[in-house]
């Protein structure tokens, strides 16, 4: 049979890539996300075997429910790419926005930790299996404005590294997948759909894309069983760093 992965926040940006990439190399997927319409038709679009489960992963019920309700045929997972994430905000501290805080620490963090402790036991119990956490340049440089954003995607590189240690007795791999600049709807998120200061971003440089990193995360979901890569940085060849990005008018 083919292998199985599970891809939340399928339903755009790297997660739909993702999706994308592993269908066109025989996969079978389990699709996740929030809004039911888009699932359907990105499974539309698929030629495979998907299973669409549309829960929110901040509703720690709603994912264990969806997970204790697999189909026998579904419930050996052998990819967890948890990808659900954004960024809400670009404000000082002292200027922040408590929902905003909220949303971010409950879907970075809380949502990786409810979905990974829901998925974990069924690779232990098989003793195989391989967890890809979306991270950051974030989660390695704090910038101005990032403050609680980084903070989460600190927590993602930390996790990882915990994950990595507790798992290991179960040759489960982990890896921590920390891209730059990516061009998807996480920039019109984070500035609340104001699309021109979401474009300005990524102005006069070529950013990274959602199938840049869904050819990142084939890669290290297909090394031998035994190389794991525990973590990768990848950035756009213009940006060297959270601070220095080469843009062609400067």
């Amino acid at each position: 049979m083919a292998q199985t992965i599970m891809i939340t926040g399928a339903t755009a940006g790297i997660g739909k890539a993702t999706a994308e990439k592993f269908a066109q190399n025989g996969y079978r997927l389990i699709l996740t996300g929030r809004r039911q319409e888009r699932l359907e038709s990105l499974a539309a679009d698929l030629d495979a075997e998907t299973l669409l489960l549309n829960f929110d992963v901040r509703d720690p019920q709603a994912v264990q429910a969806a997970i204790d309700g697999l189909p026998p045929e579904w419930q050996d997972i052998d990819i967890l790419f948890n990808n659900a994430g954004l960024a809400v905000g670009v404000g000082p501290l002292q200027e922040g926005v408590v929902d905003d805080w909220e949303r971010m620490i409950d879907t970075n963090v809380k949502g990786l930790l409810y979905v990974s402790r829901a998925v974990t036991p069924l690779m232990v119990k098989r003793k195989s299996g391989h967890v890809i956490n979306i991270a950051s340049i974030a989660g390695k440089q704090v910038y101005p404005g990032g403050n609680v954003y980084c903070a989460t995607k600190h927590a993602v590189d930390a996790l990882s590294q915990g994950m990595r240690i507790d798992l290991l007795p179960y040759g489960i791999k982990v890896t921590n997948l920390a891209p730059g600049l990516v061009e998807t709807e996480f920039s019109v998120v984070r500035f609340k759909g104001d699309q021109n200061r979401a474009d300005a971003v990524y102005t006069d440089m070529k950013p990274l894309t959602g199938p840049d990193i869904a050819d990142v995360a084939f890669f290290v979901a297909n090394t031998p069983a035994h190389v794991t890569i525990n973590d990768i940085l990848v950035m756009p060849t213009a940006q060297a760093s959270a601070f220095h990005i080469h843009r062609t008018n400067e």
